[in-house]
């Protein structure tokens, strides 16, 4: 899956759910459940905003680790959600779901 399809998938709240199930990280699912309910966001414009802040944001290192951890996974798409959860988090990078970039 390319990373534009990646993103564009997580519009929807169902798809946005079923992407964060896929990944394995019901931690994040439940983080994420809990901010959109506390701020109203729904969970998939907080995934959205999560992953092009990322993608706009990122360092290089973090983007060359990115490439290496896609390259050696099954799912690159979700690896590249983890990765974009856990910096939006890391950097507390704020929108109105509370810890993602600028959507």
């Amino acid at each position: 899956m390319l990373l534009a399809e990646v993103i564009a998938r997580c519009s929807d709240e169902a798809v946005a759910e079923e992407v964060l199930l896929s990944i394995g990280d019901l931690a994040t699912l439940a983080s994420l459940r809990e901010q959109s309910a506390a701020t109203g966001v729904g969970m998939s414009a907080c995934l959205a905003a999560a992953a092009r802040g990322y993608a706009s944001e990122a360092p290089e290192e973090e983007w060359i680790t990115l490439m290496g951890l896609m390259n050696g996974g099954k799912d690159p798409g979700a690896v590249f959600l983890k990765r974009a959860l856990a910096y939006a988090r890391r950097h507390a990078v704020k929108d109105g779901c509370g810890y993602v970039g600028d959507a």
